[in-house]
């Protein structure tokens, strides 16, 4: 009977085992990036100006790469669920993550996230800044920020505003104006722009501070209509909408941005392949000005650049949720 209990024996099996183990390793290591395609995780449902933006940047990325990206959405509980899933993946640079402005909220609205903003992820690229629109139904009499303001102080709680989710820009760039004007609105949660867009044009909410990607088609289409745009100054995706501060509420400012993170551990090649890719199809007039219908202006910036923008975001919005006492529901 052949016995294998012989110290020499287990000697060698080890040695064998972490020998096959090296090798499959540096094989593993030696193959280019991406070796299969890429999971491109979106915090939310489709529809919304995050899916669109992935959508968008898939095709061109795609052909850069080499592989195809995989557009995931994962909506639900204020980017968390998908975000978290983007967190715990495997750290090769195989899945990756588009995080707006809500990201660097998150931490100062939810005492126990199941991950940390900052810590557990690899910063890829900032993808540039974005605008938002205030939009009511059509029914609303308001057309400006004014009449808007005068109208919510004749009907103190009856007004109702939609957002994509509780923390999320669309939300605080709704509570902020009310705490500027000093009027009451009502808000109503969704779980992303689509679904709160279907009901107000419905009628069955009166407003949304909505992206100008979820927003913009419906405007043209005079299903919605635009009172003004978060922004210090006028968007160049819609420079004929004027700013909610011009047309009514001096000093109100909302400004919200997109970037791409990958999970904590990503290999720094790797980081930076996919931060050149970006930044490639970034540049590209094409991709810019379809950008720019979607509200967004096109300004990469490495990844080390976007965490420490990231971090002086997570201490500006924490101390903004704090002042106006909004909770998590």
């Amino acid at each position: 009977m052949l016995k294998i209990h012989r110290p020499y024996c287990s000697l060698g099996t080890a040695a064998l085992a972490l020998g096959l183990a090296c090798a499959f390793a540096t094989a593993e290591a030696a193959q280019p990036f991406p070796s299969r395609p890429i999971r491109f995780i979106v915090a939310f449902p489709p529809g919304g100006a995050n899916d669109v933006i992935a959508r968008t940047l898939s095709v061109k990325l795609t052909e850069d790469l080499g592989q195809q990206l995989v557009v995931d959405n994962r909506g639900g509980a204020n980017t968390i669920i998908g975000t978290d899933l983007a967190a715990k993946a495997a750290p090769d640079g195989h899945t990756i993550l588009i995080v707006p402005g809500s990201h660097a909220i998150n931490p100062g609205l939810y005492p126990k996230l199941p991950y940390d903003s900052l810590k557990d992820f690899a910063f890829v690229t900032l993808l540039g800044p974005g605008a938002y629109v205030l939009v009511v139904h059509p029914a609303v009499p308001a057309k400006t920020t004014r009449e808007l303001i005068g109208l919510a102080k004749s009907q103190p709680g009856k007004i109702l505003f939609g957002s994509s989710g509780v923390g999320n820009v669309t939300h605080l760039a709704g509570e902020l104006f009310s705490d500027t004007a000093g009027v009451k609105f009502v808000h109503v949660p969704y779980k992303g722009g689509g679904p709160g867009m279907t009901d107000l044009i419905a009628g069955r909410i009166s407003l949304y501070f909505a992206t100008v990607a979820v927003s913009r088609p419906h405007i043209q289409a005079g299903r919605l209509r635009a009172i003004g745009v978060t922004t210090a100054k006028r968007s160049a995706a819609m420079p004929e909408v004027p700013t909610i501060a011009e047309s009514g509420l001096p000093g109100y400012e909302v400004s919200g941005w997109y970037g791409i993170v990958a999970p904590a551990g990503t290999p720094r090649p790797v980081v930076n392949r996919l931060h050149a890719a970006f930044a490639k199809v970034l540049a590209l007039e094409e991709v810019k000005d379809r950008l720019l219908g979607l509200g967004v202006e096109a300004a990469p910036r490495p990844g080390e650049e976007f965490r420490r923008y990231a971090e002086a975001e997570i201490a500006k919005w924490g101390k903004i949720v704090r002042a106006l006492n909004i909770r998590a529901e």
